[in-house]
């Protein structure tokens, strides 16, 4: 409201977009490392494999690949969710340590004597009428007709990385009478997106960077000791890109500088700055019109 009364024009970092609609800033790239970096940590304790320094206590990203160093992974299967900014950034991580990526056929099919990981998307664990997805934009506008096949990965999965976007219509990845199963292998779970009660049910909660883990007991459906043999370690923290500073600050400034700068001074052909201005010249802009009852006081 005082910023229409100041004739002040308002833009928002979040909205800032490129034509097809991706975002142009943001940290998800760095939730992705910190995150995937935690959830090998939380393997490592959970099996006693491995120690890692907490990534917050990494002076910068090249501390904490220095870290990785220490990682000694068994054959295990890692399967990552999305295919955004946070899945690239967990990506890193993975291809760091060089865990090999298989195609989601052959990671669900056949048996490895290496650590390896594979990338799935909504068309690899969405179906419609028990069919393959075939149309994605369809989805995207129908996701409630869509049904979950994310268990068949959870059969034969060691740790998973959640990086996907959930747009609470769809069916959730699994249940939890699901993780009472014998087959439900899963024990480690790095939960990027971190939706309470949200497609990760097991994410009952979000965790502290000073205490990134806790434990989910299937039977009790309740927070447990993490590392106990029937519980499900979670790694849910919801500020992770604030575990790097350096490095996230960083990337963010050279994207603002890069993309956002020359459209905010010069010439914007995109419009750019003109879809992120929530008001401009003492109004409310056209697509922000659906705030009017808030900036009247009427909702």
């Amino acid at each position: 409201k005082a910023l229409v009364e100041k004739n002040i024009q308002m833009i928002d970092y979040e909205c800032l977009t490129a034509p097809n609609g991706a975002r142009l800033l943001g940290f998800g790239r760095f939730a992705g490392i910190v995150g995937a970096y935690n959830g090998l940590k939380a393997f490592g304790e959970r099996y006693q494999k491995f120690q890692l320094k907490p990534a917050h206590e990494c002076h910068d990203k090249k501390e904490l690949q220095t870290e990785l160093q220490k990682v000694d992974l068994p054959p295990i299967k890692i399967v990552l969710t999305g295919g955004g900014r946070v899945a690239q950034g967990a990506m890193e991580i993975l291809d760091f340590l060089k865990v090999k990526k298989v195609s989601p056929e052959d990671y669900l099919q056949k048996e490895f004597d290496e650590p390896v990981y594979t990338q799935i998307d909504v068309q690899d664990y969405y179906e419609l009428n028990g069919e393959k997805m075939t149309d994605i934009q369809h989805f995207f506008k129908n996701s409630d007709q869509y049904s979950c096949s994310f268990l068949k990965y959870a059969k034969v999965s060691d740790l998973f990385i959640s990086c996907h976007f959930w747009d609470g219509k769809s069916d959730k990845l699994f249940s939890l009478e699901n993780t009472l199963k014998e087959n439900f292998k899963i024990k480690v779970i790095a939960d990027i997106t971190c939706d309470i009660n949200g497609s990760v049910p097991t994410t009952i909660r979000p965790s502290a960077v000073t205490e990134p883990v806790y434990g989910f007991n299937p039977v009790t459906k309740a927070e447990d000791e993490p590392y106990k043999e029937d519980v499900i370690t979670v790694m849910a923290v919801d500020n992770l890109p604030t575990e790097l500073p350096r490095d996230a600050s960083e990337d963010f400034g050279n994207n603002l500088i890069e993309k956002i700068i020359p459209a905010l001074l010069g010439d914007d052909p995109d419009q750019i700055i003109e879809r992120a201005s929530i008001c401009k010249d003492g109004d409310l802009t056209e697509k922000y019109e659906y705030l009017r009852d808030y900036l009247e006081g009427k909702a």
